[in-house]
């Protein structure tokens, strides 16, 4: 089972039996809900990239990707060396380096804010970096009826739950259907966190070694 836009937008208006223009008018919104609540549950590993950039001679700032979420490491690159930097409360980099003309190859950065990282020492030359980061796909409702992503074909029955979760809100249905949807809702992350968090990080062959006493 998968889904496009048109596709779930039928299915969530004949499990609901609604075809009503305001409902309708804000079947888009329910869908970015289900898809914020999945993605704040539910680390997938499709959801890693790795980029890269430069950071600039006396530039403390390094702008973050468009569709950053949450960072897993920075890396500046001098003579083809890497060096990881350590990711530190905004509070630390300014105790740290209080003084902002302190210039040297950077060790530490921190989230500035939602568009940028903040990097300590300050850079003293021109530097590559390599970030690997969370990112946060496009929503279905980003594209036209047919579009699809990840959600609606790899894993579309937590997608699914999930919006049928806000149409039971919006429509204000009772407790026992709101229960119901909820709780199908959460067992399908569950087998999505069993599968990305669990299953899909592990060595199967070292887990299945150490798992029948194999040495």
């Amino acid at each position: 089972m998968s889904f496009t836009l048109a596709t779930l937008k039928t299915a969530v208006k004949d499990w609901m039996q609604v075809d009503e223009t305001t409902f309708n008018d804000n079947l888009d919104e329910m869908i970015q809900n289900a898809e914020a609540r999945i993605f704040k549950l539910v680390q997938l590993p499709e959801q890693r990239k790795n980029v890269t950039a430069n950071v600039s001679t006396n530039n403390r700032f390094l702008a973050t990707p468009s569709d950053f979420y949450a960072p897993f490491s920075l890396a500046v690159i001098s003579n083809s060396t890497y060096s990881y930097l350590l990711f530190k409360h905004p509070s630390f980099i300014k105790q740290y380096a209080p003084n902002t003309a302190t210039r040297g190859l950077p060790k530490y950065y921190s989230q500035f804010d939602d568009t940028a990282f903040e990097l300590a020492p300050v850079p003293d030359a021109d530097y590559s970096v390599e970030l690997h980061y969370l990112y946060k796909p496009a929503s279905l409702t980003s594209g036209g009826d047919s579009g699809t992503t990840l959600l609606s074909t790899e894993y579309p029955e937590a997608l699914f739950y999930g919006t049928l979760v806000e149409a039971a809100v919006f429509l204000k249905e009772p407790g026992d259907v709101l229960v119901t949807m909820e709780t199908r809702f959460k067992e399908a992350v569950t087998r999505m966190k069993n599968l990305s968090e669990g299953r899909g990080t592990r060595d199967e062959f070292r887990y299945d070694m150490l798992r029948i006493g194999v040495s």
